[in-house]
């Protein structure tokens, strides 16, 4: 290892921790002081920036910013409330199950805020400690981010691997079933070894409540639902599912029989649908976009929004925190991964070919430091591809459908803001940030849910090739 890469090292590293130390957006803010670094004193050209990233996360925010505002995230938290206080018993798979969906709904993790002191409750009213159902919670609406029809990851991953035999519509069966299954599995083996004992024999949890720093939130004094909320809702998931039909249309693998049985039919339903399916030509993160769009201007029309208070909602705020952490941290990463990319290449040749789990492995850990799942598939799936050359390889396809769910490994670091926030707002003092760092309560249910996903990935996914 010679000199300068071990201070590139030490460059990528200390602004991740500096951005750490000072907290939130900062986080993003130095991962620019990364790049000036890197490029100007220690001569690594300047990576690419994660536009199309940015603006699907950007335009996703908009339309959830707008359903908050007419109030229909709410609503979707009500119902998911009312799951949980139904059946408390469950709270250890109905906690990850209920972010899980929140998250393919919406396209991003942090609908989880939301859950969080929901959770902190309920677990508090059956005696079990926050941290078990709360670590699962948290970690389940990341994973399912690689499950989501809108999210940024799904919509480049699904680009990438069409033209090796892989259809959308197959590729979300299989993404969903491995990851909500791995979480599942994850949850039991939580609740069965880890986090065990009561609530309130837990020595943290006593001292607080002696210390008066224990508060319940009654359910029954939430504020009134607006009577938009409804209405919101339907909009926004009709617009999913818009998004989902049209992202399968547009696949060659679904369009084109479709043109052919077309072009082949006399009828004249036939001849009306035929110009339709033969000019589709927004792309699928284009038609993300759009559509997510044009749900905001539904929502905003039908609930009679006033504009000026979107960007004061916590949705806005946090998901344009989102934004700026993906813009300096994933630059920051695709900065160095690029100035190595001949060196991944020769790995890759040499290793996961021949171990194929490997790369979940590198997938899983180079995602801690690039803060975002589109961002780290983006930065090392180009590489992989040429180096497995999957041109002339195409059954190896199945590797990067398996491996796909490692990409969610933000939770080595304790930095993500909904490890943060369910730290700070379990008030039992269970769910906690270790002396040593690394010691936190989500790293176990993020290897689990990870592990367990991409193995069954390498089940599944040759099976559906």
């Amino acid at each position: 290892m010679d000199i300068v890469l071990i201070l590139r090292l030490l460059v990528l590293f200390g602004v991740i921790f500096f951005g750490i130390r000072l907290g939130g957006m900062a986080i993003g803010y130095t991962g620019g002081l990364g790049v000036i670094i890197l490029t100007v004193f220690l001569g690594m050209n300047a990576g690419a920036i994660p536009t199309d990233v940015i603006l699907i996360i950007m335009s996703v925010i908009a339309a959830i910013t707008a359903l908050q505002k007419a109030g229909g995230l709410d609503y979707m938290v009500r119902i998911a409330e009312r799951i949980l206080r139904n059946n408390p018993k469950h709270i250890n798979f109905l906690a990850p199950t209920v972010t899980y969906v929140l998250t393919v709904l919406a396209g991003t993790g942090h609908t989880a805020f939301a859950m969080i002191p929901v959770i902190v409750e309920v677990a508090k009213e059956q005696n079990v400690k926050p941290a078990g159902p709360l670590s699962m919670a948290v970690v389940s609406g990341q994973v399912a981010i690689t499950a989501s029809p809108v999210s940024a990851a799904v919509v480049y991953m699904t680009g990438v691997l069409e033209p090796y035999g892989w259809s959308y519509p197959t590729l979300l069966i299989v993404w969903l079933l491995t990851t909500y299954v791995g979480c599942m599995i994850a949850a039991l083996i939580m609740s069965l070894f880890f986090n065990k004992g009561p609530l309130d024999q837990d020595p943290e949890y006593l001292a607080r409540v002696k210390a008066g720093l224990i508060h319940k939130v009654e359910a029954h004094k939430r504020p009134e639902l607006p009577a938009t909320a409804k209405s919101s809702v339907i909009i926004f998931i009709t617009g999913v599912i818009c998004v989902v039909l049209y992202a399968t249309m547009i696949s060659d693998l679904v369009r084109l029989p479709i043109v052919e049985s077309l072009k082949a039919s006399d009828s004249g339903l036939a001849a009306f649908l035929l110009p339709a399916f033969e000019q589709l030509k927004l792309a699928r993160d284009g038609a993300i976009m759009s559509f997510m769009l044009l749900i905001a201007t539904l929502i905003v029309i039908k609930c009679k929004l006033n504009t000026s208070e979107l960007a004061d909602t916590p949705t806005f705020k946090s998901g344009m925190t989102a934004c700026i952490c993906v813009l300096g941290v994933a630059w920051l990463g695709n900065t160095f991964v690029a100035g190595y990319s001949a060196q991944l290449e020769d790995f890759s040749k040499e290793i996961v070919a021949q171990y194929p789990g490997v790369l979940s492995v590198v997938l899983f850990f180079i995602s801690a430091l690039l803060y975002s799942q589109a961002a780290t598939a983006k930065a090392l799936v180009p590489v992989i591809i040429v180096a497995l050359n999957m041109d002339a390889n195409p059954d190896l396809a199945y590797i990067l459908v398996a491996s796909f769910a490692a990409v969610s490994g933000l939770f080595i670091l304790p930095t993500y803001p909904t490890l943060l926030g369910a730290v700070q707002m379990d008030d039992t003092g269970t769910t906690k940030i270790g002396k040593f760092i690394f010691n936190h309560s989500m790293l176990l249910p993020c290897i689990l849910c990870i592990f367990i996903s991409v193995a069954l990935g390498f089940v599944v996914a040759p099976l559906m090739s």
